[in-house]
C-alpha cells in the first residue's frame, strides 16, 4: 500500500471536482456501498479508483476483467493431492495398510479478499462475462461469497465487514464490453467519471509532464478538435492519456513542439495516426497524415 500511494502520489493529479468525487466515494464504500466509476477511456478511472481505495486504509486486491476469467481465478480451486500411507506391521503376521487421498485447494483472490476485508479495485470489470460477475451479486446484496463448483465442507464464505469493492468500466458501446447485469447495476452507486475542460486538462498535461503553457494549450485544444471530429462519425477518439504521451515523449526527447519540425510530427503519427485512420475512414495514411498536419497549423498559428 506504501508503494502504491507513493506512485499515486507521483503521478495522480487531484484538481477540485476529483477531489469532491473521491471524498464521495470514500462516504459510501465505508457505508458499505459498492461504487462504480464509468466513463471514457483516459479519463483516470484507474487511478482514482486505485486512490479512494488507498484511503480505505484497507490491504488492495486488484482485479482486472477480461473475457478468459472464470470462476476459479476468482474463488480458486484444486491444486493437486497430498497422499498418506501408514503401513503397520507390528504383529510380524500382520501387515495393515492405510493410504489417505487428500485434496489441495488453493483460495482465490476474492475468496482472500473476502476473508479478510481487503478493498477490492475490479477494473474494466465489463470485459468479464456476465456469468462471472454473477458471483458479485451475493457478496455485494447478501454480503456471502458462494463457492459454486468447490467440494468441501463450506458452501460459501461471509464477508468481511471491512471488505470494500470499487468496479470501474467503459461505456458499453466499446468493443470487446459486456452489458452490466441490472442485478448488479441496481446494487452499486455508479459514477459518471467525464472527460474535463480544456482548461483542466492542460493544467494536468503541464503537471505531468512541464510543457509550457502554449504547448499544452496547443496539445489539448488540438486533440479535442481531433476528438469531436471522431464524434462526428460515432466513433471514440483519443483523450487525455493521448496528450500526456506526446508531452512527456516530446520533453523526455526534446522534441520542439511544433506543427513544422517533422519529429513532432512523426509522434504525432505513431501515437494518435491508427485510431484517426480508423475512425475517420481516410483512404490512405497520406490523407489522414495531411488531415493531421494541416489541424495543426491551424491550431498553432492561432496560438
Amino acid at each position: 500500500m506504501e508503494k502504491l500511494q507513493e506512485r499515486l502520489n507521483n503521478e495522480f493529479i487531484l484538481y477540485p471536482e476529483l477531489e469532491d468525487l473521491a471524498d464521495r466515494a470514500v462516504d459510501y464504500l465505508s457505508a458499505r456501498f459498492p461504487v462504480h466509476f464509468t466513463g471514457p477511456s483516459g479519463v483516470g478511472k484507474t487511478s482514482l479508483a486505485l486512490y479512494v481505495a488507498s484511503r480505505m486504509n484497507r490491504p488492495l486486491t486488484f482485479l482486472q476483467g477480461n473475457y478468459e476469467m472464470r470462476n476459479e481465478d476468482l474463488i480458486g480451486g484444486m491444486s493437486g493431492y497430498t497422499s498418506n500411507k501408514t503401513v503397520d506391521n507390528f504383529v510380524r503376521s500382520v501387515r495393515k495398510q492405510e493410504e489417505k487421498l487428500t485434496e489441495n485447494r488453493v483460495d482465490g483472490r476474492l475468496v482472500r479478499a473476502v476473508k479478510n476485508g481487503h478493498t477490492v479495485v475490479y477494473d474494466e470489470f465489463t470485459r468479464s462475462k456476465p456469468e462471472t460477475n454473477n458471483l458479485f451479486l451475493s457478496v455485494v446484496e447478501e454480503g456471502i461469497l458462494p463457492l459454486y463448483g468447490i467440494k468441501g465442507e463450506e458452501s460459501h464464505i461471509p464477508v468481511h465487514p471491512d471488505f470494500s469493492i470499487i468496479f470501474t468500466s467503459n461505456p458499453e458501446e466499446y468493443v470487446g464490453t459486456y452489458r452490466t447485469q441490472d442485478a448488479l447495476q441496481d446494487r452499486m452507486i455508479t459514477i459518471d467519471v467525464d472527460t474535463v475542460d480544456e482548461r483542466t486538462e492542460a493544467y494536468i498535461l503541464k503537471d505531468r509532464t512541464e510543457v509550457s503553457d502554449r504547448e499544452a494549450a496547443f496539445i489539448i485544444t488540438f486533440m479535442k478538435k481531433i476528438r469531436s471530429k471522431c464524434m462526428e462519425n460515432g466513433e471514440v477518439g483519443p483523450g487525455l492519456r493521448s496528450s500526456i504521451m506526446i508531452g512527456s515523449i516530446a520533453q523526455k526527447a526534446k522534441i520542439e513542439i511544433n506543427p513544422d519540425n517533422e519529429r513532432f510530427q512523426k509522434l504525432i503519427f505513431d501515437i494518435i495516426e491508427f485510431t484517426i485512420h480508423r475512425n475517420l475512414g481516410y483512404k490512405s495514411k497520406e490523407q489522414t497524415r495531411n488531415y493531421l498536419v494541416r489541424e495543426m497549423k491551424k491550431l498553432w498559428g492561432g496560438n
